[in-house]
């Protein structure tokens, strides 16, 4: 890339600028995984930016064209999108399934598997329809959209297998107690299915991820050093998901809209390489806390005040110091990894 990172680390680089800009830099068929979440289309204007929900598609449709043209053949793009209801009605809006209809038709993706996320640590909301008149249940899923180029992107779902129940487990020890196989009435045989332990289940496309992160190393030293945190975190369950499933070790893995940085982190500690594009340079400043877990406060301090003097173009190794290190990353994008 022509940019210079705002800081990087052995596996990745977090770049301060306008997605779009910072996108068309990248050469074609280059990028394995995106995983983004971008600002919602909410009622009201929040701190971190968002458009009014009639005008989203629109606004979101360039940066669609733009992953497309980026992933490679065998990618995808992982699309998480809130709900929300229209103004002043409780009734829903119909954005994300706009930009669902939009990707696919006017830019050509495959909407290879919806997904659905489920917070249950989620607090009642919208406060109006739910807390004060109580007429509608809290809003706790998000849809969470799994695009591609081709019908058959990379994929391996027994990278991401769920612990078995304590009632499949006994299955498994002993089917012959507990099932006695039939033939569907497909005419499918399913009875070879049990009694083998895969090393898990097969996950469904409703993930329950609660969002407790609120004792983070991120949140802590947001507050201990008085910075601004992103209002918008998601778990970093969630990428870690995806990444898992859909990239191998050292795949590109990007995320267009970072905030602070949960999808780069995830990726670094997955042995991906990452890229992170956020317009709010505060935002990816505080970001850096999250590759200092377990630093004195007078280490992150150091690295604080020295990112703050280089202005662009820090390294952050695994020892909090500053020093010369290799481009991960360039090297891979133009060799067509």
């Amino acid at each position: 890339m022509q940019s210079k990172p705002f800081y990087y680390t052995k596996k990745g680089q977090a770049y301060v600028g306008d997605s779009l800009e910072l996108l068309a830099e990248l050469p074609d068929s280059s990028i394995d995984l995106v995983m983004t979440s971008p600002p919602f289309a909410l009622r009201r204007q929040k701190t971190y930016g968002n458009v009014d929900e009639t005008e989203y598609v629109n606004w979101i449709k360039p940066f669609g064209k733009e992953v497309f043209r980026v992933l490679k053949e065998s990618g995808s793009f992982v699309l998480d999108l809130g709900g929300a209801y229209r103004s002043g009605i409780p009734s829903r809006s119909l954005y994300n399934f706009r930009v669902l209809l939009t990707f696919c038709d006017e830019i050509g993706f495959h909407l290879a598997e919806d997904f659905y996320w489920f917070n249950p640590a989620k607090l009642p909301s919208p406060i109006e329809w739910v807390n004060k008149r109580k007429i509608r249940a809290k809003d706790s899923v998000n849809t969470v959209w799994w695009f591609s180029k081709t019908d058959f992107p990379k994929a391996d779902v027994r990278k991401v297998l769920a612990p078995y129940s304590d009632r499949m487990k006994k299955l498994i020890e002993d089917p012959e107690s507990f099932y006695k196989p039939k033939k569907r009435p497909s005419g499918h045989d399913i009875s070879a299915s049990f009694g083998k332990d895969n090393g898990g289940a097969i996950p469904s496309n409703l993930l329950s991820i609660p969002n407790t992160d609120s004792n983070s190393t991120y949140l802590r030293l947001c507050k201990d050093l008085g910075l601004i945190r992103h209002p918008a975190r998601f778990p970093s369950e969630l990428p870690a998901f995806f990444i898992k499933m859909l990239t191998d070790e050292d795949d590109v893995v990007l995320d267009i809209f970072g905030g602070s940085n949960t999808t780069g982190f995830t990726a670094e500690a997955l042995n991906r390489k990452w890229l992170t594009f956020e317009l709010n340079q505060e935002y990816l400043f505080s970001s850096v806390f999250r590759f200092l877990e377990g630093k004195s406060i007078d280490a992150v301090k150091r690295v604080l005040g020295e990112l703050q003097d280089s202005h662009a173009n820090f390294f952050i190794s695994e020892n909090a110091q500053q020093g010369a290190a290799p481009d991960p990353y360039s090297a891979a994008l133009h060799s067509g990894r």
